[in-house]
Formats: structure tokens, C-alpha cells, sequence
């Protein structure tokens, strides 16, 4: 899996279209973005890149509170629709987030929702991800990422298959499109600790300044546990390190 096209979520995106907004986990967003922009003390102006974007619900969200969102995803057909409710200070772009063009040009990097960053299942993508995203953002410029949390996998996925070895969950389901029409597929989705999390963040140039437990529409103040879904990290790019120390 090395170029846009030959990743498992395009066919999924592709199928779904703007179906994917009927789910439950997407109807946060407004929440889910009043959380980041206090958590973060974000200010209208700020430029900020969305990562793994969707059909661009945070970044046009965003858009209408004065900042600058630029978002990128894998998905073409979710760039499309993000571009169709795009207000003014919003832009899309299909990208794949393993291969970020972008060089000390944002002041904020979002990746939410398993947005690109735990859907890179194949060794060390994950890291790329991260590399790509700290080479995007200007001197201690800020971070808030989402990944889901491998206890609650252990714990509660007892419908999915969980590799011990590789991290990831696996499993079958159905999806649909805007006419109903179904199409089964397989959802990997690599899970982390917030051990790992901050390792991967210190490695890829980031200084961690927390790790919570949220579940989507209900982002808040709370510590890792076993009981959320997800883990929200909220980290600075390190002043002092630069990609191509790696």
C-alpha cells in the first residue's frame, strides 16, 4: 500500500459517499471542535491542516469560526463532498497522508476520527504519518489526534478479531450508500496505548502534553482508562527537532 489508490478506505469512501455522515459518530462535530479550540487556545486566523479530512466536517466547522482549514484525504469522492459545503476559508485536496507535501506552513494539525493516523495498518505508516505532520507545522506549532484505544478493543470488540501482535483490529461489516444499497467490508483499524502514543509522538518530534479518554461527540478533561473508545492527544512541535534529524 504505497500510492493513494491502492488503499482499503478508498472503495469503502467511494461506496458510502455522503451516507457516511448518517452515523452516529459523525454528529460531535460541533462539540468535538468547541473541546479543540478552547483545549488548544486557539485564536481566528490560525492556520490549521486537517489530516484523513472526510468529507470535511471539522474543517469547515472550522472554517466558519475565522480560521484557515486546509484538508486533505485519501478519498476523492470525500473531498468532493467537503468542497460542495466548503465555507469561506476552507480548501480540500486529495493526498495521501503518508506522502504530506507541506513544510512549516500551519500553525494547528488535527487528525480525528481515525483520520488517516490508525487506518495506516502496514509497518511503521502510522510513523509517517506523524513525520508528515510535524514537518507541516510551523516551530512549536500544536497537534490534536485521535486514535483508538486498544484496551477498549480488547475489552469490548468482541465482534472484531484483535491481532496482539500487530495492534490492529480487525473485522467484518456492511456499509451503505445514500440509496441503501450495501457493500460488505473488511475495517482494520490499528489501536494504541497512551504509552505507545507518546513514544511515537516523541519520536516523530512532538512534546506530548496529554493523553485523554473521549468517545466521539463527547471530547472532555478526563484520564486514559479501559472504558473510552478513543484517546485524544494533544501535543507541540518540539522547536528543537526537525524531520530530517530523524
Amino acid at each position: 500500500m504505497t500510492s493513494a489508490d491502492s488503499h482499503w478506505f478508498e472503495k469503502m469512501a467511494t461506496h458510502m459517499g455522503a451516507a457516511y455522515l448518517r452515523y452516529s459518530f459523525t454528529k460531535g462535530t460541533k462539540q468535538e471542535v468547541d473541546f479543540i479550540v478552547d483545549r488548544l487556545g486557539l485564536k481566528p486566523g490560525m492556520r490549521i491542516l486537517d489530516i484523513g479530512c472526510g468529507p470535511g466536517r471539522h474543517a469547515n466547522e472550522l472554517a466558519t469560526r475565522g480560521f484557515l482549514v486546509h484538508g486533505i484525504d485519501i478519498s476523492e469522492s470525500f473531498v468532493e463532498i467537503a468542497k460542495s459545503k466548503a465555507p469561506l476559508g476552507a480548501t480540500f485536496e486529495r493526498m495521501d497522508a503518508r506522502k504530506l507535501t507541506f513544510e512549516d506552513e500551519f500553525d494547528v494539525a488535527i487528525c480525528l476520527c481515525q483520520g488517516a493516523f490508525g487506518l495506516m495498518t502496514a509497518q511503521g505508516e502510522d510513523a509517517l504519518v506523524l513525520r508528515g505532520i510535524r514537518k507541516a507545522l510551523r516551530s512549536e506549532g500544536k497537534l490534536a489526534l485521535s486514535a483508538f484505544n486498544a484496551y477498549f478493543s480488547v475489552k469490548y470488540h468482541t465482534d472484531a478479531e484483535f491481532d496482539a501482535n500487530l495492534g490492529v483490529s480487525h473485522e467484518k461489516t456492511e456499509v451503505r450508500n445514500t440509496s441503501g444499497t450495501p457493500l460488505e467490508v473488511d475495517l482494520w483499524t490499528g489501536c494504541y496505548t497512551p504509552r505507545e502514543l507518546r513514544l511515537m509522538l516523541d519520536l516523530a518530534g512532538f512534546e506530548v502534553q496529554e493523553v485523554l479518554s473521549v468517545d466521539p461527540g463527547s471530547y472532555k478533561e478526563a484520564p486514559p482508562s479501559l472504558e473510552s473508545s478513543e484517546f485524544l492527544v494533544i501535543a507541540f512541535a518540539s522547536p528543537s527537532h526537525r524531520e530530517g534529524s530523524l
